[in-house]
This record gives C-alpha cells, structure tokens and sequence, in this order.
C-alpha cells in the first residue's frame, strides 16, 4: 500500500479504507491514479472501472459535502484567485463585507484547483446564524463525507475533531468552509501540515488564527462591475447604454451581490431597458428593495451581520449614517453615543470585524453605500424622530465647534505645532464641517465657522470646498442684522468664488457690491479690501490695466483705516500687476518695499509669512524679465523655505516655475525640465501653469 500510495499520489489512508469496504465508491479522478499507477490497461482496467461505476450505483445515498455549483460568467479577482493557487497547500481565510463575494470566489478556485485532490469537500458553518454549527457537528459531517464509516466516528465531539485532523493530514483533500463564525469554531477543524487546503470564508477578518494567508475582497472595480453586468444581463451589452451601465454599477456601490442582483432583474424582464433599472434605483429610499429578487437580498445579507452586534454597537452603526461626509475619526463616535471616548476603537471594531464598516487607513473609517442606506433604515426604525434630531444637532455643533476653535488656533500663529495639528483635522473633516454647515440652520454660527477659517483657507486654496463656504457664510450674513457681517462675508465669497472656483466675473462682482455697501455703511478698511479682491479676480482673469488701478484705488483706504494686513497684500498686488504689464523695474521696486513693510507694520504672522512667500515669487518673476537670471534663483531659493512652511502646494508650484524660468534662461536645461515638470504638477489651473507646460514642451 505504501508503495501504491508513492506511485499514485493517493494517500495510505484511502487506500486502506477502500480495500477495508470503509470507502466503497471512490472518486473517478482517484480511481485512475490508482489504475495508471498499477500499469492496469485493456480488460484489466475496463473490469476495475466497471466495478466502481456498479459500486457508485449500489451507493443510495446523496452525496455529502459537495461543493455548490460555480458561477459560469465569474468575473475579475485575479490577483486573489493568483494568491490562493500559489499556496494551495495552505488554510487560505477569505474575508470582506456582506455581499462582496467570498463564497464565490472560494468556489470558483475549487472548481479550477482539481489537480491532485482526492476529493473537495464543502461545508457552511453557518457563522451568521443565531446558533452556529459546533465543531464537533462540523467534523461529524466531514467524516462521514470522507467516507469514514459511521462505527468509527467518535462519540465525543473532541475526539470527532481530532479524527477530521488526522484524516485531512493523511489525504490529499480540498475544503471550503463556509461562512465561518469565528477562531474557536474553526481551530478544532484545521490540519497539521499535509497535503490537503483549506479554504475558509468569513465576514470576520479572523485575527486569531496563525500561519494563514489572509485575503481580504473588496468591491468591484467599475470595469469589472460593468463586465458583470454585461455578462447577466443583455440589455448592459449595447454599447449605446456604456454610461447607463456605469451608474447602475456606482448606485450598487460595485458589490458583486447587488451586481448580480441588478444584473438579474434587468435579464429576466426582457421588455426593460438598463434606463428602467437606472430609474428604480435612483430613489435611494427604495434602493435596497430594488436589490432584492427570490430569497435573496442585499438588506437580509446586511441584516445577519447587524443581528450579531452588541447593543452599544447597533447603536453606533445606525447613528454614524448622521454623518455628513465620506469617512470620519474615532472622534466623533462619542459625540454620537454619548460613549466614553476610550471606547471608540472598541466599538468601531467591532463594526469592522463584521464587515458593516470599512477601515481607512490607520484611524478614520467609511460606509459602504449600500450598508450606509441599510443603516439609515435602522436609525428611522430604530429611534424616534425626536431622539434623531438631538443627535444630529449635537454632532454638528461638536463639529462646527471644532471647526472654529482649529480655525482660530490656526489663525494665530503662535505655536506652529498647534497650527499644524489644526490644520490636519480641518484637512481630514473637511467633508464633515463643510456638512454641517449645510445642515447647520444657525446663520450666526455659519459665519462664525467662515471667520475662523478665513486664515487657514489660504493654506488650501486649491480645495474647491471653499467657494461653498463662504457661499453659505454670505448667504447666512445676509438674513443677519448686522451689515458689517454681510460686507465681510461677501468679501471672503469675492476671494473663494476667483481664487478657488476660478469664476473670475462673479468674484469681480460680488467685490464691487461688497464696496458698495461699505462705502455706505463708511467702513474704509472693508472698501480696501472689497477694491483688493477686485484686483485678484481682474489679474487672474488677465485683465492687468484694471486690477492695477483696483489696487492702486485700494491703497490709500487701508492706510487711513490703519488696516496693515490689507496695505501689505495691497503692495504686492501692485508689484504682480506691473509685471504682468511687463513693467518689470517697478514691479521689483515695489515687490522689494515688502521685507521693510513686514518689519514695520503690526501684521498677522500668517500675513507676513504669505508675503514673503509671494513677494519673493513674484521678486524672481520680475528679475526674469530683466534677464538676471541668477538673481532670480536666489530669490527662488529663500522664497521656497517660505512655501514649505507656509504648506500650500500651489505656491510651491509657483516656486519651481521661476526656478525653472530661470534656469532655462541660463542655459540649464535639465534643471530647467525638472523643475517645470514639478510645477506642472503642483499647479492646476490658471495662467502660471500654462506658462510651465508651453515651457517645458518647447524644452
């Protein structure tokens, strides 16, 4: 038998069980590694296959175990299906969110990992259940699966799992346990080392099991949604219906079981077109009852994990929908719950390891939007609209709180650590603040939150969020009573609207209305700074001749205000105005009054440093134009020190593009590339990046 097993590659302990009439109808793939490796050919292995197929025939009892039926259109998973087949002498743990495809994929490889498997077994562990199946039940029906008669099947549910390890030590067998539950169902179920692979499914990353390969799925790419589309559903492969299929695909929030679902719907009502499906799916209340067909759902899959939460869990995955944006931190779980902070984490992995929450990164975390919907559902089910209400005020004002206080940290610019701290979180709650403030209702506290961030606003400039901002604090400053609050305000939405969304004529106008009022309401560092942002948009827009005399108009305004802030950005606009009119001497005279204006005028720190920042760009732009090109790189180099530390990628931009200028005009044209290409990268829009990318291309 030993020198059977050798030769076939079938294990003693099968050939023993077959000889001993424990294993009467062997596996036709086993019956031919024992024919070829017995040299049996002709008659001899004619009468050795007929009497299996008369022993299979005498065999009345279903097969147990056997895996389900793979899908024929499976799509994508490469890379897993790739990782699983290298090591496919491994416990292989397959883990991800409800409805993300585990199962399938776990089948798919099983049915394409045939080659020398005595036999594939598949087993639901029912994880999700209320009541999970034991192991010892589980290692019962794997042994009478394998053929072990019944006689010899342990009573004790210990001893059934040490018998199941031993078994698939000595085979060479293929197992899918599905669904599984958590570590302690599954380690009285695992082999030794040997021969045979365990496949194991899980909502549950399963953390506690060692020397395993874990892999975790994600949803679709949109590709590989479409192709599933495409593959189920006629009606998706009409290129005409390319975008539609596309968004059927986004609104399932690329999951492969509301995919299949969709798909499935589409197929079987042959009279839709993928713009009916597109329809039904689109009403976001409904979205989870469209996916839905037979018994299966996209909510009931959600549901079996949300039965498995604690109390204190449910709660918080029914209020996290309250939040406004894509992710979040663990910050505002709190908030939410009313918990103690400390046991944030705990709670959020607990959504995490069921698979209703997704982690990003090391500490923030996101839904995906179908469970999102699915928790909204909870929330309005769940809790009184009273109870709902109060929640939501109370983490928009945490958040708008927050808001204002980094804000005003930032602002300060006393202690640099405190700004950067500050700018971090408004950075990553952006998506959150800026909801809240949509939510708010509480116009005061809207322009409160637009003040406050007024400083840190030029650190992000590029970020398009801005001009919604001080939208909202214009809008919101226009029902106030105060009319020095609505001239302000609009001043800001001039700045966002032209520097932020580029929309030149409408950041000019809302400046000249803001002038207006000022000039009635006789408040003259507002006029100074309304005629300012007239002269940003009408430069940004080219318009030079007219920003220049906006500025020059402004000057004498903030220096009778005594508003030093505005007289200092007033000086630099004039310089960049000059020398966009190509006057380039009295840009430099002007641009260079800037150090001494610093030094003798009481400005914000945040100002003065964005001056010496601006000032030294436009300082070196100006020499640029004289042809004193060394000169320029000078002032390019200590203007650098003042972006990076002033933090806004444009302005870094801004850097490299004179640094590039200028070395393109000595001559230097492999510096000159390298720094164009990082200006190109960094700047995203305006007339600067147009002159990197026609500079670069004609070097």
């Amino acid at each position: 038998m030993e020198q059977l097993a050798e030769a076939s590659g079938v294990s003693v302990r099968a050939i023993s069980d077959m000889e001993r009439g424990h294993s009467r109808a062997p596996q036709p793939r086993t019956l031919a590694a024992l024919a070829s490796a017995l040299g049996l050919t002709g008659e001899e292995h004619d009468l050795l296959a007929g009497s299996a197929r008369a022993q299979r025939m005498r065999t009345v009892r279903p097969r147990l175990c056997e895996p389900p039926r793979a899908v024929d259109d499976f799509i994508g998973r490469d890379v897993e299906i790739g990782r699983i087949t290298r090591r496919a002498d491994k416990v292989i743990v397959v883990h991800g969110q409800p409805g993300v495809g585990k199962t399938a994929l776990a089948v798919h490889v099983a049915a394409r990992l045939t080659d020398g498997y005595e036999q594939r077994l598949y087993l639901d562990l029912r994880g999700v259940d209320p009541e999970p199946l034991e192991p010892g039940e589980a290692a019962r029906q794997l042994l009478r699966a394998l053929d072990v008669g019944p006689r010899r099947i342990a009573d004790d549910p210990d001893e059934r799992c040490s018998q199941i390890r031993a078994e698939l030590g000595d085979r060479r067998c293929l197992l899918i346990l599905d669904n599984a539950a958590d570590e302690a169902q599954l380690r009285p179920l695992l082999p030794g080392p040997g021969g045979s692979t365990v496949l194991i499914t899980s909502r549950r990353m399963l953390g506690g099991l060692e020397g395993v390969l874990r892999i975790g799925l994600d949803p679709f790419t949109p590709d590989e949604s479409a192709g599933l589309l495409r593959a189920i559903a006629g009606q998706a492969e009409d290129p005409a219906a390319a975008g539609q299929v596309d968004e059927v695909a986004r609104l399932c929030g690329h999951l492969p079981l509301a995919l299949r679902i969709a798909g499935t719907r589409l197929a079987t009502r042959t009279t839709w077109t993928v713009g009916n499906l597109l329809d039904r799916l689109a009403d976001a209340d409904r979205r989870l009852a469209v996916l839905s067909t037979g018994d299966t759902g996209v909510a009931a899959a959600f549901a079996l994990s949300h039965a498995q939460l604690s109390g204190e869990g449910r709660a918080l995955f029914r209020r996290l929908t309250h939040v406004p944006g894509l992710d979040f931190a663990a910050g505002l779980v709190a908030v939410l719950t009313g918990a103690d902070p400390h046991d944030a984490g705990d709670r959020l992995d607990e959504l995490v390891e069921l698979g209703l929450l997704q982690a990003e990164g090391a500490d923030r975390y996101r839904f995906h939007d179908l469970i999102r919907l699915f928790a909204a559902e909870r929330l309005r089910v769940e809790e009184p609209a009273g109870a709902r209400a109060a929640t939501r005020q109370r983490m928009i004002r945490w958040l708008l709180g927050t808001a204002i206080t980094a804000g005003r940290s930032f602002g300060a610019g006393d202690d640099v650590t405190d700004a950067d701290e500050a700018a971090a979180w408004l950075q990553a709650e952006s998506g959150n603040w800026l909801g809240a403030m949509r939510d708010c209702g509480d116009d005061q506290l809207i322009v409160d939150v637009a003040e406050a961030l007024h400083w840190f606003a030029d650190t992000m400039v590029a970020w398009p969020g801005w001009y919604e901002v001080y939208r909202l604090s214009r809008d919101a400053a226009a029902r106030l009573p105060d009319p020095r609050q609505r001239i302000v305000q609009l001043n800001h939405f001039a700045w966002a609207a032209a520097r932020c969304a580029h929309r030149y004529d409408e950041g000019a106008a809302a400046a000249r209305t803001a002038y207006r009022l000022a000039v009635d309401l006789g408040d003259l560092g507002e006029q100074s700074w309304a005629l300012q942002y007239e002269g940003d948009a009408r430069l940004l827009a080219g318009d030079h001749e007219r920003a220049l005399a906006a500025y020059r108009q402004a000057e004498p305004l903030a220096e009778t205000a005594g508003d030093h802030d505005s007289y200092l950005q007033l000086n630099l606009g004039i310089g960049m105005a000059l020398g966009e009119l190509g006057r380039h001497e009295e840009a430099l005279e002007r641009l260079r009054r800037t150090p001494y204006e610093i030094e003798n005028r009481p400005v914000n720190p945040r100002s003065a440093l964005a001056a010496r920042m601006t000032g030294g760009i436009h300082t070196a732009r100006a020499l640029i134009g004289l042809g004193r090109y060394r000169e320029a790189l000078e002032e390019g180099e200590a203007a650098m020190a003042f972006a990076l530390e002033f933090g806004e990628p444009g302005k870094i931009g801004q850097v490299h593009l004179v640094a590039g200028l200028a070395h393109a005009g000595l001559g230097a044209v492999d510096p000159a590339r390298a720094d164009l290409g990082h200006a190109v990268a960094l700047l995203h829009h305006g007339p600067m990046r147009q002159m990197a990318v026609e500079r670069l291309a004609a070097l």
